[in-house]
């Protein structure tokens, strides 16, 4: 979801996009990021700088305090969590609710609730056991999907290893489940071993997307929006995730990094024996639906990820921190399909991400360490969006 996380595309999406995104306020601070010079050689960036802090404070305007005037898309920005890491908040299809994830007390990993856009009535609908990622609605409104670890165990999935560098944990425990909005499960879908989590639904309601690395590696798939019909997308090694149906349901985006060179494909390969991933580097992707005509739309440097589509299904809105490579800083930008045209949205520093639009494209929710209270805190805003 988070970045996939960094990542989602939702998604991780940031990424968590997976849950584990949440983790990288604190892990990049530790982690030194070398960065190849045009002749090929490296060179050391300063380490990065973690989140150590509350989050930045928004110098914006009696009327709009929570914006930064540099940020013209967006007015009547509203903080809608207060406490804890929240992420992924993703629209029900007649955008009057949120689902999203979150570590909050009593819960020690993320769990999935429920909110009304005001920020009134959130609830849990998730079990409480395990750790849960990438929720989302079904068209009904009485119906999300979710991926949880809680068949595995009751308790939290444990964190990764760091002694490895930045990774993210891709947990082989993660299943995808159909759920009502009251949180009574109905159906495990699309059952197989290994990771498999990520899932969004498309705009027509009739297919989902998700990753999964039943066949070896982190790769796309589709299925029907009952479970059945299972088709493999991507198939290059690599960590292919995150992926976002365009509104129109005719294309698919997601974020990738495919290792080259033999010592890289032995990292990535080694790593994911281990249930981890080390996305430090990412491009988003674009294809059709059917997993025709993929092509890389990015080549930003540092990690892009949790993209999803305008109501246009022409424009693409995604967290990257390619200004500041190797840190926690991520911003929101805009790109068009095709790679082109693209603008920085926030300007508040710290760490936005997981941004998506309301079906009306009226408003934006995304979420942000700004204004935080303490260390590590993320919340879930709310904006309009002006063109």
């Amino acid at each position: 979801m988070g970045p996939h996380t960094l990542d989602s595309s939702r998604r991780k999406p940031f990424w968590d996009l997976l849950a584990v995104l949440l983790a990288v306020l604190a892990v990049l601070g530790a982690r030194l990021v070398a960065q190849s010079r045009p002749d090929g050689t490296q060179q050391e960036k300063p380490a990065p700088q973690s989140l150590s802090v509350p989050g930045p404070v928004v110098n914006g305007t009696p009327d709009d305090p929570l914006r930064d005037p540099r940020e013209v898309h967006l007015r009547h920005v509203k903080q809608i969590t207060f406490g804890g890491q929240n992420a992924e908040a993703y629209f029900s299809f007649d955008g009057k609710r949120l689902l999203f994830q979150s570590t909050r007390p009593p819960y020690s990993c993320d769990q999935m609730f429920i909110i009304n856009v005001d920020g009134s009535d959130v609830h849990l609908v998730s079990t409480g056991k395990g750790r849960t990622t990438c929720g989302y609605f079904y068209p009904d409104g009485k119906h999300i999907l979710y991926s949880s670890t809680h068949l595995s165990s009751p308790d939290c999935p444990p964190r990764p290893d760091y002694s490895k560098g930045y990774v993210w944990g891709v947990y082989s425990s993660f299943r995808i489940f159909y759920a009502t909005d009251r949180g009574e499960i109905l159906k495990q879908l699309a059952p197989a071993p290994g990771y498999n989590a990520e899932s969004t639904l498309s705009g027509d309601g009739k297919k989902i997307a998700f990753t999964s690395s039943r066949d070896g590696d982190l790769d796309l798939y589709t299925m029907n929006a009952d479970g059945s019909g299972v088709q493999r997308l991507t198939n290059v090694l690599g960590y292919d995730g995150g992926p976002f149906f365009s509104p129109d349901s005719q294309w698919i985006v997601y974020r990738a990094h495919h290792p080259a060179g033999a010592e890289e494909v032995e990292r990535y390969k080694s790593l994911l024996a281990q249930d981890l991933v080390e996305p430090l580097l990412m491009d988003l992707y674009v294809m059709r639906a059917d997993g025709s005509n993929q092509r890389q739309i990015t080549q930003l440097g540092g990690a892009s990820f949790a993209p999803s589509f305008f109501p246009d299904s022409r424009r693409i809105i995604f967290a990257s921190n390619y200004e500041s490579p190797g840190t926690s800083n991520f911003e929101l930008y805009t790109i068009d399909r095709d790679g082109g045209d693209v603008e920085r949205v926030t300007f508040t520093g710290g760490f936005q991400a997981f941004p998506m639009f309301s079906p009306d494209g009226r408003k934006l929710v995304f979420a942000s360490s700004r204004n935080a209270k303490q260390p590590h805190e993320i919340n879930i805003f709310t904006a309009d969006w002006v063109r």
